[in-house]
């Protein structure tokens, strides 16, 4: 957490060491590298890195620094990925968004729409709850396994389809699952083929627990123990051992990225690159509930709106050791992607601060 690494990319004619940003930012990270934040930050302003920091340890037993190209857990920041690719087979015109889901997989749960599961509003108990119960954890469950179990033990839902918001991994679940029956294809090719090579985003991957430990750049999860005064790999606890058996789920989590593919994520879509910017845009809206209120969950993405940036869409993730973030202010063009593997207390008071010194210099 102690070494630091510096890219610094402005418009020609800036000073770098004297531009405001790289002062106030430099000055923010090193005081919480001082209370032990260890993670990669990147901020952007029109796809372009103005910031860009790593601090702290991929491992932290070996001392091991971080570097701006390690790979992180992305953890729920995954959702927009999968929401990507139910949006790129529906402009294929496989199926539409209100269609039922009992018409691609059989679940026994009746009513519930694919737009239902991109906006968490399909009421669905959670799956991870079942297999934490029943599954055998010598095994490693994957999508079809969870399914199974959804309908051996079918938990009652949590409420009718539409009525209200509640984030649900199994809904994302079962949209990985569904993007595999209507196009006949693996879901992580998919992933691959259409979006990541694409974009050109070579260290981004659904990676197994084997390839992630032969990625000698993964950054590596922790979790402080108090009692010993230090960062503990988050491997050596049982609260994960959940990413093991049930490591070969699709949909929820498991894509692994640098800031630098994310910001490459983030410049395609302003473009047309991957699917048309006006099925993007429904994303970016709000749900409509059944009583006709409005949730502020698009596709993939939670919105919101801010006073001076405009409209924000953006999505957290967390990991047994790992926070990480995404947020786009999209009436702007500026992007804040903050990675952190030590699952650090002040993760959202960078987000803050960054975000205020932004605000700031818009005004």
């Amino acid at each position: 957490m102690r070494k630091l690494f510096i890219i610094l990319s402005f418009l020609p004619g800036f000073v770098f060491a004297q531009h405001p940003a790289v002062i106030f930012f430099d000055s923010l990270l090193q005081k919480q590298a001082a209370k032990g934040f260890s993670g990669v930050v990147l901020v952007a302003e029109k796809g372009n890195p103005v910031y860009q920091k790593a601090i702290g340890y991929r491992e932290f037993a070996n001392k091991l620094p971080l570097k701006e190209t390690d790979i992180f857990e992305m953890a729920s920041v995954s959702k927009q990925f999968t929401a990507m690719i139910i949006m790129m087979l529906k402009e294929k015109g496989l199926f539409s968004y209100d269609e039922l889901v009992e018409k691609y997989l059989v679940i026994p749960y009746k009513g519930i729409t694919i737009r239902h599961l991109l906006t968490h509003t399909s009421g669905l108990p959670d799956y991870q709850d079942i297999m934490d119960k029943y599954w055998d954890k010598t095994k490693v469950a994957g999508n079809a396994d969870c399914i199974a179990y959804l309908n051996k033990y079918a938990p009652p839902k949590l409420f009718e389809p539409g009525a209200k918001y509640t984030y649900s991994n199994t809904g994302y679940l079962l949209l990985a699952s569904i993007a595999e029956k209507a196009s006949g294809k693996d879901f992580i090719e998919l992933c691959c083929k259409w979006i990541f090579r694409p974009l050109k985003m070579k260290s981004t991957n659904i990676r197994t627990l084997e390839e992630k430990k032969a990625t000698t750049n993964f950054a590596i999860g922790h979790i402080y123990v108090k009692e010993r005064n230090q960062y503990i790999r988050a491997d050596s606890f049982p609260s994960s051992d959940y990413t093991i058996w049930l490591g070969n789920r699709k949909g929820p989590g498991r894509i692994s990225s640098t800031v630098a593919d994310l910001l490459k994520w983030d410049n395609a879509l302003y473009t047309e690159k991957l699917i048309k910017q006006s099925t993007l845009q429904e994303a970016f809206t709000p749900m409509k509930l059944n009583d006709g209120s409005l949730s502020n969950y698009g596709f993939g993405w939670m919105l919101r709106t801010d006073s001076i940036l405009g409209r924000v869409v953006y999505h957290t993730g967390d990991n047994p050791g790992y926070k990480t973030q995404i947020i786009r202010y999209i009436d702007k063009n500026k992007t804040i992607i903050l990675l952190n593997n030590n699952a650090h207390t002040n993760f959202t008071t960078i987000i803050k601060d960054v975000a205020a010194f932004l605000k700031e210099r818009q005004q």
